[in-house]
């Protein structure tokens, strides 16, 4: 019996040595080869337009948006403009030191050309192709990718021929918005620094000349160097620039940014056509003959956040402008996404940046502010009026519809029909537009920043005295009602608060 209990020990410890599943058939070996990811498979991470260029085998340029952007919301806590500004550049440039590295060896890997930003924390990519955007959308640190198109501004209409120099006396869009009552008190703007992203602009007009912050008038020399930058590093409307491209001085190539820039800050002897003439101005050109793309935009933005040398290098937000004026749009119809430059925009204006947007020229229906950064809630969005305190026809109406936001718009207009200002060939010539009513706010900004400096940098208490100071007196043909408010609704879809008045804002701040 003994003998029969160890021969039944030993069976059941060689059984336990047998591998379990002895006699079925061998499993096939698990792959660690995973399945080739597709473009449909990626999708979500791409813009529709993008998708379907991939999607036909064709390259694009496109915007590789990375999940994770600055947090600069603590900017609004803080007093100066100065602590605004260099708060908000060290945050952005923090972010992307530690999220772009991976990147730029991803995308040098797969041999495309780019340009890296951090106003947004972004790609600007020439060459996609459908099997680089699938790594790329793949990667856990890209948030989207979207497009970059050519983007036509829609160009002022010229109301008169061009004008030789002339005794005008002061224009009626200064004398409308009583500007010229500041100028009486000593406010012309000294000390405040104003921008435009525009064509371009004749620096040396005479109306601007002295204006320039980098032109010395005791040595009669200019210093290009963080008061200029050019965002057209190639030409984009096809044929050859009359500026060039990557051009080191101020030059305009169409005449729209020496126009809005006078109407800022322009003047000489009897020609008084800028609302702020004591102010200093630099620039950057976002636009090849009117034509820009999402990041000239956004490249022109981060210039103004932190203006840098003639190389590009050495950013510094101490010399940031106080105003930014942006004449122009990134339609929809044009294939721009609705928040291409919304993050520039927020970003800019956390920095202490008034940043004053023309409204369009799509009116006079409804829904017709249709354009980036026109429609963002932190823009202040301009429309237009005549002579008379009558809305311009062609004035761009809310609510915004783009963006599913049924937001209110404009927020308040200013003179923009038959403005008299400076354009290339020391010349000057008479325009209509929303384009010519934005510089009207950018410089009336600057006379109140220089009367209150409390101010400065405060965007949403400026924003706030100037809406409830404006003139409501405004006409509208035909009494037409948007987004549910008539002419008589303050505020409304059709222009805003009301007619801008900084006399009566200078009156009313604290």
């Amino acid at each position: 019996m003994q003998r029969s209990i160890l021969l039944f020990i030993v069976f059941a410890f060689a059984l336990l040595l047998v591998p379990p599943n002895l006699n079925a058939a061998p499993e096939r070996p698990a792959s660690n080869v995973a399945a080739p990811l597709t473009l449909q498979a990626v999708a979500g991470k791409i813009d529709r337009q993008v998708l379907a260029s991939l999607q036909r085998g064709e390259r694009t340029r496109a915007l590789i948006v990375l999940a994770q952007q600055a947090d600069v919301s603590a900017a609004k806590n803080l007093r100066t403009k100065a602590e605004k500004g260099a708060y908000v550049f060290n945050a952005l440039r923090a972010t992307a030191a530690q999220t772009q590295p991976e990147m730029r060896r991803a995308l040098d890997q797969l041999g495309l050309s780019y340009r890296a930003y951090y106003v947004v924390n972004l790609f600007a990519v020439e060459n996609l192709n459908a099997a680089a955007a699938i790594q790329l959308a793949a990667r856990p640190e890209v948030g989207y990718i979207e497009g970059n198109p050519d983007v036509e501004f829609a160009q002022p209409t010229p109301s008169q021929a061009v004008a030789p120099e002339s005794v005008n006396g002061v224009e009626w869009g200064i004398r409308k918005i009583r500007a010229d009552k500041m100028w009486e008190l000593g406010f012309k703007g000294q000390d405040i620094v104003v921008a435009n992203q525009d064509t371009g602009v004749q620096w040396d007009h005479p109306a601007l000349k002295n204006k320039y912050r980098g032109y010395d008038k005791t040595t009669g020399k200019a210093k290009h160097s963080y008061n200029w930058w050019d965002a057209i590093h190639h030409t984009i409307g096809g044929g050859a620039n009359p500026c060039g491209v990557n051009i080191k001085k101020p030059c305009d190539d169409n005449d729209h940014g020496t126009h809005t820039m006078g109407t800022i800050v322009g003047g000489k002897g009897a020609n008084k056509i800028g609302v702020a003439p004591g102010a200093k101005w630099i620039s950057c050109r976002n636009m090849d003959r009117g034509v820009g793309r999402p990041n000239t935009y956004i490249e022109c933005f981060e210039f103004f956040l932190a203006p840098w040398n003639r190389k590009g290098q050495n950013p510094d937000p101490a010399k940031a402008p106080d105003v930014v004026s942006n004449s122009w749009g990134c339609p929809t119809s044009e294939q721009c996404a609705p928040n291409s430059i919304l993050t520039a925009t927020e970003n800019v204006r956390a920095a202490g940046i008034f940043v004053s947007v023309s409204a369009g020229n799509s009116g006079p229906g409804c829904s017709t502010v249709t354009d980036p950064s026109a429609i963002y809630d932190v823009a202040t969005t301009i429309g237009a009026t005549n002579a008379a305190d009558a809305l311009a026809s062609f004035s761009s109406r809310g609510p915004v519809t783009a963006d599913n936001s049924n937001r209110r718009k404009p927020d308040i207009s200013a003179p923009g029909v038959n403005v008299r200002s400076s354009v290339p060939q020391n010349s000057y010539a008479n325009f209509d537009g929303t384009s010519m009513a934005a510089p009207h706010v950018a410089g009336a900004v600057a006379l109140l920043w220089q009367a209150k400096p409390a101010l400065r940098g405060d965007v949403d208490a400026t924003e706030t005295l100037l809406f409830n100071s404006a003139f409501t007196g405004v006409s509208v043909a035909n009494n037409l009602t948007c987004g549910g408010t008539a002419p008589t609704d303050i505020p409304n879809n059709l222009f805003g608060y009301g007619r801008l008045d900084i006399y009566n804002a200078y009156q009313s701040a604290p």
